[in-house]
């Protein structure tokens, strides 16, 4: 079973991935979104939803989304978000090599490195094809990712988490040789217990997921270092690709 097919290595690592002050900061990054993509209203589709922290902020400005996940666990918690905040989203579980609605959305987001999850290259360029599918013409595309120059730029090899329970996440990180993929190994720490999660990123640069794009068929492509806009260069924090479909 691959890795984020797991229910498990969700429901065990969702404090650490989803802590509150993430959701806090949606609803501003949801408005960055909108300014970078200049769609403030139509359809939107959060590919790789996870726990709907930014389908919900998207909804409540009005937009009609959807959120794809492929994780039960992880659509349960936006279903009781969206439901405690009183809106409405569509909920799809679903793998993103899977889901393809044609001409369907005005905008479609992956974000929080939610990309590059197959051991297979093919699989990326498969979900990228179903982005530009499922796009209305004039529609826009966001990702959100690591880039691997940020990587480089910051690799460390180990990190850990402690929660206030007590409990640790120990993070281990491996390059995988010709920098193609990103190799970790996750321990959580629970009194005596130690549980192992072992999963493999496959890395991109700025220039090798704009060639990927251009090969989907977008036409103009930016990219930027901020959700505000900020050029991609030494001092970006994350890759943000914004792709329109002609």
């Amino acid at each position: 079973m691959e890795w984020f097919a797991r229910e498990n290595f969700w429901e065990e690592m969702y404090p650490f991935l989803f802590p509150p002050e993430r959701f806090q900061r949606a609803g501003e990054e949801a408005e960055l979104i909108l300014e970078l993509s200049a769609k403030k209203e139509g359809r939107l589709l959060d590919l790789a939803c996870g726990p709907g922290r930014h389908s919900v902020e998207f909804a409540r400005r009005g937009l009609k989304t959807t959120g794809v996940d492929i994780s039960p666990y992880l659509l349960e918690q936006a279903r009781q978000y969206a439901r405690e905040e009183g809106l409405t989203v569509e909920w799809v579980q679903e793998d993103m090599r899977n889901f393809r609605r044609e001409e369907s959305f005005d905008l479609i987001v992956n974000l929080f490195t939610s990309f590059g999850y197959f051991s297979d290259p093919g699989e990326d360029l498969q979900v990228l094809e179903n982005i530009f599918s499922s796009l209305k013409p004039g529609g826009c595309a966001i990702l959100d990712l690591s880039g691997k120059e940020i990587i480089a730029r910051n690799f460390n090899s180990t990190d850990s988490i402690e929660l206030k329970d007590g409990t640790t996440l120990i993070e281990r990180r491996k390059i995988l040789p010709g920098w193609e993929q990103i190799q970790n190994r996750w321990t959580l720490l629970q009194g005596e217990k130690a549980t192992h999660y072992d999963f493999s990123l496959r890395l991109y640069s700025a220039r090798e997921l704009e060639s990927l794009l251009q090969k989907t068929g977008f036409s103009r492509i930016e990219i930027f270092g901020t959700l505000q806009g900020a050029p991609y260069d030494e001092k970006a924090r994350r890759l943000i690709l914004r792709a329109e479909k002609d």
